[in-house]
């Protein structure tokens, strides 16, 4: 019988062949993490752009329930028409720390442009 500091070392650099049991085990013990793992454990976000520095979302009004932000273009990924209402509702929940827990719904997006009609940021209305 292997000792244990050998099957350790085996199934660690997984030197079994495939069709033995211990390889079964491994996998199913592989399967098993991935999706039996409470997704708060990780806290990886897919980046939407260059991190907000202080100026880049501001607070423009704010009517009851409804605020609107002017969100700075570089803050952004280059956006495509479908992405950029989830892309700027993504920088204004990373931005804002009141914002984190993403309860709000945008309602309006308008673009600010400069002379050339180049957009350089977009005041976003929306709802809590």
């Amino acid at each position: 019988m292997a000792s244990f500091g050998k099957i350790l070392s085996r199934a660690f650099f997984w030197s079994y062949e495939r069709g033995t049991w211990q390889y079964d085990i491994a996998v199913a013990v592989i399967l098993i993490f991935a999706l039996l793992t409470p997704r708060h454990w990780f806290h990886d976000q897919p980046a939407s752009g260059v991190p907000a520095a202080p100026g880049q979302v501001l607070l423009l009004s704010q009517d009851g329930n409804r605020e609107t932000y002017r969100v700075d273009t570089r803050v952004l990924a280059p956006p495509t028409k479908l992405a950029l209402q989830n892309d700027l509702h993504n920088a204004l929940k990373e931005a804002l720390p009141d914002l984190h827990k993403g309860n709000f719904s945008i309602v309006k997006i308008e673009p600010e442009r400069d002379e050339q009609g180049t957009a350089i940021a977009y005041h976003v209305e929306i709802r809590r």
